[in-house]
């Protein structure tokens, strides 16, 4: 399996924007990688201490990926207000770190790639790399700040690498196998 999670965009996409996505992508397929060779049960499997398991983490990074490419276009909206989540928002957002009855590694990681095709798109096609919402209302973020779509892109890039890394615990903790070394 390519650690390379999305095929290349054009040709003509270079500078900040192909270093950008092709960054994302490594850290994509590293991510992807960790689930190489796994059942749906094993993708499922809490290794650790913590709830987290392989496919719990790729449904959570891609739905952080689809929510900030959301923030980029749509601005705070797309996102919504901390203080106004319910407690099934809550469940919701726990949902996204393990994998449900019916759920799928393939599944999983077949909406992981959807979501970074259309991320690829978005970012190959913004007007402006420096385009900027202010942040949605949350404790994690600094009142009246404002994030760039590069801001919004390295922060994506952060979580999917912290991510990458949580999951090659997990993954050497399942059975051994490690994304690098």
């Amino acid at each position: 399996m390519s650690l390379n999670s999305t095929a290349p965009l054009a040709p003509t996409l270079t500078g900040e924007r192909a270093d950008l996505l092709e960054t994302l992508a490594k850290h994509r397929g590293f991510l992807r990688f960790t689930t190489n060779g796994l059942t749906d049960e094993q993708a499922g499997l809490r290794t650790t201490a913590g709830e987290l398991c392989l496919g719990g983490l790729i449904k959570h990074v891609t739905s952080v990926e689809r929510n900030w490419a959301a923030f980029i276009v749509d601005g705070p909206s797309a996102m919504g207000d901390f203080d106004d989540m319910t407690e099934e928002d809550f469940a919701r957002r726990a949902d996204e770190f393990r994998m449900l009855p019916g759920e799928t590694l393939a599944g999983v990681l077949e909406e992981y790639a959807e979501v970074a095709r259309r991320t690829d798109e978005l970012v190959a096609s913004l007007p402006d790399l420096d385009a900027a919402h202010p942040l949605p209302s949350a404790p994690w973020f600094e009142p009246g700040k404002h994030w760039s779509a590069r801001r919004v892109l390295l922060h994506v890039i952060a979580e999917t690498s912290q991510h990458a890394g949580h999951a090659d615990i997990i993954r050497e903790s399942l059975d051994g196998a490690k994304t690098m070394g």
